[in-house]
């Protein structure tokens, strides 16, 4: 149930199953009438694709059908009452013949079904579009892709160039994704993962919606939303408020737990081993005397590391990290990823994915690149640092975490280095630009084909003498980029800002 922007030119070769637009005269504006007679589908109004998504199934077109061909017809004298657009209830011949051949009988088949189904609108839709832009409703075989279409339109120049896309969806359901979020941390600081991931699941899929929830019924039929989650929605509409989360705020121990699992460096365990200590509140903590330097600076720097960083000055910093990386070392490639490459405007931290296209020269730059950046006052404080490239050890990858500054100001944000040896460089970029759940997706999906998936490589899996599996070979798929690594799991190519799953 998603939405992409292709040239108008690649349009030609796609199979539509689909027109949209305000009307009868906008459609003409974009597509000449001989192309449309030859059109194998149904033009219909926006309002169909927008009442579809409130009811949450596949609803009859014939009351939204645009009658292209009255155009056509001698115009009627001024104030005659003819003002270009079809009447909606009045389907002609062609598209209903052509609905009959893209829907047959069932009338509550998805939108876009098999192979991909493309959604062309034109110009006067109200849509905003930048040159050579369509809009087009895309689905795939195996995994749901768990995006609705929003208002958003993305220059299909600006996306071949690699340039970040910002991600902007409607989220005019902020009451209901707000109450997700801290269940989210609540349940992470429970060391309930299951839980805490069916909310994150359930987050991207309702902030695009383009219409406000009214009615539970509207999510129904929606992906990642069961029954327990359509119930909370329910709730929050019908009361404005969620009491599993009032209990979770009114409980002692869990607020004290998920209060300590926000500082960085402290897990679950660790955060109800502080609890049963009789901590309470982070002040409290900073008595303890077992806390490691990290989870101290975390601690230290606890309300900096929360405040969100603006896209802008990820970008500035992005750029500044590439100039003096190139200074150190000609070639070397420098990519943020996470939330930024997904095209959020904002981030909670910075994610640095690096490699050198050599293949080599990647080997020791991390200490040097560090070091060049503690000079200058952009890193400040470290949580981890560990060199694999040259002792070839764990993969030959380099890390670094720690926080760093907005040049001129004193704010900590975190930041993550990571350098790759260029044959694992795609893997390391698709699991550091995410999102959680797609990396997850994809894990399983491997897993599922003989493959075990992570950061450095995609590996054959292994078994033990008894059939089970036992771990993974040494030797890794060769996937140059990241495409390949969807194209070797069979799963359908995401562009980054396609990744909000």
């Amino acid at each position: 149930m998603g939405g992409r922007v292709q040239e108008h030119k690649a349009a030609k070769g796609a199979t539509f199953n689909h027109v949209l637009a305000a009307d009868a005269k906008a459609l003409l504006r974009e597509l000449d009438a001989s192309w449309l007679h030859r059109f194998r589908g149904s033009t219909v109004s926006f309002d169909w694709l927008e009442e579809c998504l409130k009811a949450g199934e596949r609803l009859p077109e014939h009351k939204f059908t645009i009658n292209y061909e009255e155009e056509f017809k001698p115009k009627k004298a001024a104030g005659a009452g003819d003002t270009g657009v079809s009447n909606p209830a009045k389907r002609s011949k062609m598209a209903s013949e052509n609905h009959k051949e893209i829907s047959g009988q069932d009338g509550k088949k998805e939108i876009a079904t098999g192979e991909h189904r493309d959604t062309i609108v034109p110009e006067g839709s109200g849509v905003k579009k930048g040159p050579n832009q369509v809009a087009c409703s895309q689905s795939s075989s195996g995994d749901t892709k768990d995006t609705i279409g929003s208002q958003a339109t993305f220059d299909a120049e600006e996306a071949s160039s690699g340039e970040p896309i910002t991600y902007t969806p409607p989220d005019l359901n902020r009451n209901i994704t707000e109450i997700f979020g801290k269940l989210i941390n609540i349940y992470r600081a429970l060391g309930d993962d299951r839980r805490s991931f069916s909310y994150y699941k359930a987050i991207p899929v309702i902030e695009k919606l383009p219409f406000k929830i009214e009615s539970a019924d509207q999510v129904k039929n929606l992906p990642t939303i069961g029954k327990s989650l359509k119930d909370h929605i329910n709730e929050i509409i019908t009361t404005g408020k969620l009491s599993k989360l009032e209990h979770f705020e009114n409980d002692e121990k869990v607020r004290a737990v998920n209060l300590f699992g926000e500082v960085w460096g402290v897990g679950p365990a660790t955060a109800l081993k502080l609890y049963d200590k009789g901590y309470r509140t982070l002040d409290d903590l900073q008595k303890d005397d077992s806390l490691t330097y990290a989870q101290r600076t975390g601690l230290k720097f606890f309300d900096d590391i929360k405040q969100r960083i603006p896209r802008h000055e990820v970008s500035e910093m992005e750029k500044l990290l590439q100039e003096v990386g190139k200074d150190i070392l000609p070639g070397v490639i420098i990519v943020c990823g996470g939330s930024y490459r997904r095209g959020k405007a904002s981030c909670g931290d910075m994610d640095i994915v690096i490699t050198h296209p050599d293949g080599e020269s990647h080997v020791g730059f991390l200490p040097k690149f560090v070091q060049r950046l503690k000079d200058t006052s952009f890193l400040r404080e470290d949580l981890i640092f560990s060199i694999h490239s040259i002792e070839g050890t764990d993969c030959g990858v380099d890390t670094y975490f720690g926080l760093c500054t907005y040049p001129g100001r004193e704010l900590r944000h975190r930041i993550d280095l990571k350098v790759y040896p260029r044959n694992r460089y795609a893997f390391g970029l698709l699991a550091w630009t995410g999102n959680d759940v797609l990396n997850r997706r994809l894990r399983i999906l491997a897993e599922s084909k003989g493959y075990v998936l992570d950061d450095t490589g995609l590996y054959l899996a292994t078994q033990s003498s008894g059939g089970k599996r036992a771990g993974r070979s040494e030797a890794i798929v060769n996937c140059h980029e990241e495409k390949d690594v969807f194209d070797t799991l069979g799963f359908p190519w995401l562009e980054p800002h396609e990744r909000n799953l």
